[in-house]
């Protein structure tokens, strides 16, 4: 197994058992007195779930299984593969960070970190989209 692929599993590992965390925090919070402020968990509970969770999940089993791309590169580019796990767990860390804060507070100073982790996201979903993409042919 290649050694993005563990990263990638390990680390849908870790935010699985996160998002359970969370879900029973979220679940809690209405059978005991807890604040109500950690309602603010949901989406964080939720993006650790698919974004943490199942999207890692897939990507790392895929970019170990898919087949492969070239003899050279039998995963296509290794520096874009990387560029992607950064940049998809730096922006669900900022999601985890800003979105309880932002829906707590209303800060719009937090706001920004907000929207970063957006755009971090969605430019790892490219970017495996794209180091992926030619790997996917008829035989």
């Amino acid at each position: 197994m290649p050694t993005l692929a563990r990263w990638y599993i390990k680390a849908a590992l870790v935010y699985f058992v996160l998002a359970l965390l969370a879900g029973v925090i979220v679940q809690a919070r209405t059978v005991i007195d807890l604040p109500s402020r950690l309602a603010a968990l949901r989406p964080v509970y939720i993006h650790l779930l698919t974004v943490g969770w199942i999207t890692q999940l897939i990507i790392g089993v895929g970019y170990w299984m898919f087949p492969k791309f070239s003899r050279e590169n039998p995963r296509g580019s290794e520096r874009l593969a990387w560029a992607t796990f950064v940049l998809l767990n730096v922006g669900l860390a900022l999601r985890v960070i800003s979105e309880p804060q932002v829906s707590i507070r209303a800060e719009p100073d937090l706001s920004w970190m907000l929207a970063l982790s957006a755009v971090l996201q969605l430019v790892a979903g490219w970017l495996f989209v794209i180091n992926t993409w030619a790997r996917i042919k008829e035989r």
